[in-house]
C-alpha cells in the first residue's frame, strides 16, 4: 500500500504534466484587432504629422549622440503603441478568463512569459545598441524579427496559429532589412494588417 507522501507525490506529477500540456486559451481575437488598428494608427501619425522616413539619411543616421527631436517623437510614440497594445490584452484576457472561470496567471503563462521574454529582450538590447551609434533605420525590420521570434515561441503554449503569425512577421522584417525605404510600410503591414487578420480569424475560429 502506498503512503500519504507516495500518493502527494502521484498528485504533484499529475498535476505538472496536465500544465505541461494544457495550452493558454485567453488570448482574444480582438486583442489582436486593436493592436493592429494601434500599429496603423501609429504609422499614419509618423507619416502625416512627423513626416518622418526611416529611408532618408537625417532618420536614418544620428549624428554627434544627439537624437534629433523628429526621431524621438517616433520613439515615444512607439511606446505609447506598446503599452496600449499590451493593456488591451492583459484586459481582453482577463474579462475572458472571469467568463471561463480560469485563472489568468498560472504555470502556463509564466512559461508563455518566459519563452517570449528572451527574444524580446534580446533584441530590445540589440535595437539600443544599433540606435545608439545611429542605425534608426533598421528598428523596424530588427522589432519585426525579434517580435516574430517571440511570437514562434509564444504558439508552443498557446494556439498553433500564432506560429504561422511570427513566420510572417520574421518574413517581412528579413525582406524589409534589404528594402530599408520602405520601413514604415513592412511595420504597417506585420504590427497593423497581420494583427487584425490574425484578430479576426481568432474571434471567428475560438470565440463565436
Amino acid at each position: 500500500m502506498k503512503d500519504e507522501q507516495e500518493y502527494i507525490k502521484d498528485i504533484a506529477a499529475i498535476r505538472t504534466i496536465m500544465e505541461r500540456t494544457t495550452k493558454f486559451k485567453l488570448l482574444a481575437g480582438w486583442a489582436g484587432i486593436m493592436a493592429g488598428i494601434y500599429a496603423l494608427a501609429g504609422v499614419l501619425i509618423v507619416k502625416q504629422y512627423f513626416r518622418f522616413n526611416p529611408g532618408e539619411t537625417e532618420d536614418m543616421y544620428i549624428t554627434g549622440g544627439t537624437i534629433a527631436m523628429n526621431t524621438l517623437n517616433v520613439i515615444i510614440l512607439a511606446k505609447c503603441i506598446l503599452i496600449l497594445s499590451v493593456g488591451t490584452a492583459i484586459y481582453l484576457s482577463s474579462r475572458k478568463a472571469k467568463q471561463t472561470g480560469e485563472k489568468l496567471w498560472n504555470a502556463t503563462t509564466k512559461r508563455l512569459l518566459m519563452d517570449m521574454a528572451i527574444p524580446l529582450l534580446a533584441g530590445g538590447f540589440l535595437m539600443l545598441i544599433l540606435l545608439s551609434k545611429g542605425y534608426f533605420g533598421f528598428m523596424a525590420p530588427l522589432s519585426l524579427i525579434f517580435y516574430g521570434l517571440a511570437l514562434y515561441n509564444a504558439g508552443k503554449f498557446t494556439y498553433d496559429e500564432l506560429k504561422i503569425l511570427g513566420f510572417i512577421q520574421i518574413g517581412l522584417g528579413l525582406v524589409s532589412i534589404y528594402f530599408v525605404q520602405y520601413g514604415l510600410l513592412f511595420w504597417a503591414l506585420g504590427f497593423g494588417f497581420a494583427h487584425i487578420l490574425y484578430g479576426i480569424y481568432l474571434h471567428y475560429k475560438y470565440e463565436r
